[in-house]
């Protein structure tokens, strides 16, 4: 896959003046400056078809793209995206990409379907039944408490956009051991894991003794994209929701949540993923 000049890799924040109000000692206020995170409508372009517009950070956007059209089914392999190009203009940015000619057939298709429907929140469904995608098998690794943990210790420090904001998510791609080998961050939880997830992609996929760590709750939308990109383990600072778990027992994914210094719950592990723990 080709890929055109990446967008900027500085941190994607503009500065404001804001009332600083104080109430320690009784309520006085000052000025100060604060850091905001920007957000931008991004549209994606297959073959020309414009297909949707997201917003999201305007940084890692390549790897936002890709990893989109993974979760989202519109392409099957990486190597089915030939080229990618980000453009920017004044209203928003845009990603162009060339997709294998058999997968634009079938996202004509699909759009094909969504003529004439509006405020619809699962697009392209006709019937309840086709609101929840089938998930992919995943083969669930053997975790230790102690790899959890040490990753849920180095998120924070690759987070800047978050430090610097507050209004941020991360995903992490984390080795067996728990270290952490990639990050991505954006405003929204599902973007930042689609940008950890064509990361990874890009890198030759992930390994399967690694698990990604996200700084939001578990739901629906982040088992499913973690199992279609091949994921076999997700870790969740916040809660699951029911029908995260259904699925992650579905696929037989490996799912963690409320993942906090010196505590972590197991919603799902799968049989035989146990670790091994030493004794004596």
């Amino acid at each position: 896959m080709n890929r055109r000049p990446a967008a900027s890799a500085a941190l994607p924040v503009v500065h404001h003046r804001v009332e600083e109000h104080r109430g320690a000692s009784g309520w006085y206020r000052d000025d100060a400056e604060d850091a905001l995170a920007l957000e931008v409508p991004v549209a994606l372009v297959y073959n020309g078809i414009s297909h949707a517009v997201m917003m999201a950070s305007p940084t890692d956007l390549e790897d936002f793209a890709l990893g989109f059209s993974l979760t989202e089914g519109i392409i099957a392999h990486p190597h089915e995206c030939y080229d990618l190009e980000l453009q920017e203009d004044t209203r928003g940015l845009t990603v162009q990409l060339t997709i294998a000619s058999q997968r634009e057939a079938e996202l004509k298709e699909r759009r094909r379907s969504l003529a004439g429907r509006t405020g619809c929140g699962l697009c392209g469904t006709e019937a309840l039944d086709q609101a929840i995608r089938p998930i992919p098998a995943v083969q669930a690794p053997a975790l230790t408490d102690a790899a959890i943990q040490r990753a849920l210790g180095e998120l924070a420090e690759h987070q800047a956009l978050q430090a610097a904001t507050g209004a941020s998510h991360g995903a992490a791609w984390c080795d067996a051991d728990g270290r952490i080998r990639r990050v991505r961050e954006d405003v929204g939880r599902h973007n930042a894991l689609d940008k950890l997830i064509g990361a990874v992609a890009r890198a030759g996929g992930p390994s399967k003794d690694g698990f990604a760590l996200v700084s939001s709750r578990a739901s629906y939308e982040m088992v499913h994209k973690s199992a279609s990109a091949g994921i076999g383990a997700l870790v969740a600072v916040s809660a699951a929701t029911a029908l995260a778990v259904e699925q992650a027992r579905e696929a037989g994914l490996l799912l963690v949540g409320f993942a906090r210094p010196g505590r972590h719950l197991v919603y799902h592990r799968p049989t035989g993923t146990a670790p091994v723990r030493a004794h004596g």
